[in-house]
């Protein structure tokens, strides 16, 4: 069965001045358990800020190191899960109901991609 990763997009200079709430977090929770429990879930979690990050680049045959912050992301990978499902629409309708479990003052941007078997 495939395997997708689901990169959760944040704007990490903007976040929402309320927070995360207590009722967002127990619908979070359920969710994850459900889709666990059904064997969809395989691994998530949040991601520390930029802030304290580093970009490591390869470029003309020399490696770079970068400590963050990175104040030139608008968006910032703020988060992931990897879930298995029968094809990429399903995987897509799990991250549906994860972005619905959101206040509608929350703007998330999910990238769903499927993983390359190795």
């Amino acid at each position: 069965m495939p395997r997708y990763l689901s990169m959760i997009r944040v704007d990490e200079q903007n976040p929402p001045a309320e927070g995360p709430s207590p009722e967002l977090m127990e619908r979070m929770g359920a969710l994850i358990e459900e889709m666990t429990k059904a064997g969809v879930m395989l691994d998530t979690a949040g991601l520390t800020p930029t802030s304290e990050g580093t970009r490591v680049t390869w470029s003309g045959g020399k490696i770079s190191c970068t400590d963050g912050p990175f104040t030139e992301s608008k968006e910032v990978i703020g988060g992931y899960s990897i879930v298995q499902a029968k094809d990429k629409a399903e995987a897509v309708e799990w991250t549906k109901r994860f972005l619905r479990t959101h206040e509608e003052f929350w703007a998330i941007t999910v990238e769903v991609r499927e993983i390359v078997a190795g």
